[in-house]
């Protein structure tokens, strides 16, 4: 099976980039439990070389992961940036200082944590942000997307997306303004455990929107019973490299993003991208 191999995000919109369809995402480059600076800090920093390096021009991020960290990492790796790299962050949380995961949705909060955003990556506008939703949260989703609509405006943000939606917060946003991708937890084992995973991407499917998942290479399975070792061994592959397979011969509209903070697994994870799975392959795996 051919798979596409470039992806654009905003295609309906005056201001569409087209890339390559394989990101990478920077969360695994912080200390342990996504806190405070990495364990090997200059591998880090070869990690986001290397992706420039290897053909990828989409980053993701976040001001809350490791508290700034990931955003200084790609400043002091990669600045200043290639001009068809693609920084991709996300707004609506902050990190407590008991490493606690919290809302930080209100206007005044979005606002303050894209221009967070702005100053650490030396930026003047980012070109694509995903509104997370937080479940926990008190503010009505249409407060801070309308917050988020108004930096469009103003020109702090190019794209506006949403991240960790249900189908439901998907087509609240949809009726309020252009979203341009959604980043939500969907891989080959998360299909149906998570809030927001196959329904929210048929929506995707039906209005053309580019699906950014994360957790993708989470495998729930024993290795032993699991059909993507099956298809691993078959190609003398990775559970990885599969799984990311997958996903890119799944649904067009899908844009990878695994993360790891090792150099070594960097490397394995992109050949995923040239691994040719058969329909028979695909209907094994299911």
């Amino acid at each position: 099976m051919n798979i596409k191999k470039t992806i654009t995000i905003g295609a309906k919109t005056q201001h569409p980039f087209t890339i390559k369809r394989l990101g990478y995402g920077t969360m695994r480059l912080t200390g342990s439990q996504i806190w405070g600076e990495p364990k090997n800090r200059n591998e880090a920093l070869q990690i986001l070389k290397s992706t420039v390096e290897n053909g990828i021009h989409f980053l993701d991020t976040a001001d809350y992961y490791g508290q700034d960290i990931t955003n200084k990492l790609i400043a002091e790796a990669l600045y200043p940036y290639e001009k068809d790299l693609i920084i991709c962050t996300k707004v609506g949380a902050k990190r407590g200082a008991d490493k606690s995961w919290n809302a930080y949705d209100k206007p005044e909060n979005l606002r303050a944590s894209i221009e967070n955003n702005l100053k650490t990556l030396k930026i003047d506008q980012v070109q694509l942000v995903h509104f997370r939703v937080m479940p926990e949260s008190n503010t009505p989703i249409e407060e801070s997307l309308n917050a988020m609509y108004e930096m469009q405006k103003e020109g702090k943000i190019l794209h506006v997306g949403v991240s960790n939606v249900t189908e439901e917060e998907l087509k609240i946003a949809l009726s309020m303004g252009e979203v341009a991708s959604v980043e939500n937890a969907f891989g080959y084992e998360m299909r149906n455990a998570h809030r927001g995973l196959q329904e929210v991407i048929e929506v995707c499917t039906e209005e053309e929107i580019p699906m950014i998942p994360f957790f993708s290479l989470q495998n729930s399975l024993p290795k032993n019973r699991s059909k993507i070792t099956a298809i691993a061994e078959k190609y003398n592959a990775t559970s990885a490299q599969v799984n990311l397979a997958w996903l890119l011969h799944y649904n067009d509209l899908i844009l990878p993003i695994p993360g790891t903070s090792q150099l070594s697994h960097f490397k394995e994870n992109i050949k995923g991208f040239d691994l040719e799975l058969t329909e028979e392959d695909m209907i094994f795996l299911g």
